[in-house]
């Protein structure tokens, strides 16, 4: 089941009005969009996932990106998210362990199926069957992430790439565009008020020498979007925006 989500929605599904599923699968912070769910949105969905049975898996691996008070840094937040919800998470956009790749599953043992058996138990007997685990210099590397100095300067790192997000999202509402996302996440949604974003993406790769994203990539629902992101060194984010800032002034 496909789950349109736009703007119009502020880029959250209306699942009361969708069939159910099986699994329903949500990312907060998103990616692409850069969107974060807020305690009445995941609420809501934990809500609908109870009533239908549905189990909800909950993706939150830019939870450390968020900075508003009161938006949800994880599903468990919300009650009665443990008797529906697994959530996934991972060190790839905590610490940049996107090719060690080493995350974790939280599936919480209040978490039945429809017979009363345990999830928990299921999930466990797949994962020792087929997974060795992490190897220990990958572990090594986690723990060190987690410690002090580590989570600091994740912190650091974090703070550097939202900053980021701050200046390309300023430059593009300074060019009159609707923008998205920035706020807790390293993702900016450009809206490109119906045009294609293919176009949009050939015309500031031609024009400008920059790369960005096309929203049609991501899927039906991004189709008059671009994508950028925040990952990358300050130089290039401000040179990158300077080439943004000529090219539309000398289309004016």
């Amino acid at each position: 089941v496909y789950m349109p989500c736009t703007a119009e929605n502020n880029f959250m599904p209306d699942i009361a009005n969708l069939p159910r599923a099986d699994i329903v699968y949500f990312c907060s912070p998103n990616n692409p969009t850069g969107v974060a769910a807020n305690k009445e949105q995941l609420t809501e969905l934990v809500n609908v996932c109870r009533e239908r049975g549905s189990i909800l898996v909950f993706d939150a691996a830019y939870a450390p990106f968020i900075r508003e008070e009161g938006v949800p840094k994880s599903i468990f937040e919300i009650p009665g998210a443990k008797e529906c919800a697994i959530e996934v998470n991972s060190f790839s956009k905590y610490a940049g362990f996107t090719g060690v790749r080493l995350g974790w599953t939280v599936v919480p043992h209040d978490l039945k199926w429809a017979d009363g058996s345990s999830v928990h138990t299921d999930f466990n007997r797949v994962m020792t069957t087929t997974f060795n685990g992490a190897s220990n210099i990958v572990q090594g590397g986690g723990l060190a992430c987690l410690d002090d100095e580590g989570m600091a300067e994740i912190n650091s790192l974090i703070d550097y790439y939202l900053e980021n997000a701050q200046i390309l999202k300023t430059t593009f509402e300074d060019m009159g565009y609707k923008v998205f996302g920035g706020t807790n996440a390293p993702y900016i949604f450009i809206s490109l008020e119906g045009g294609s974003s293919w176009d949009q993406f050939n015309t500031f790769l031609e024009e400008c020498q920059v790369v960005t994203i096309p929203g049609a990539g991501f899927g039906p629902g991004g189709e008059g979007y671009l994508r950028l992101s925040a990952f990358a060194p300050r130089d290039g984010i401000i040179e990158a925006c300077n080439r943004f800032k000529e090219n539309y002034e000398s289309k004016k």
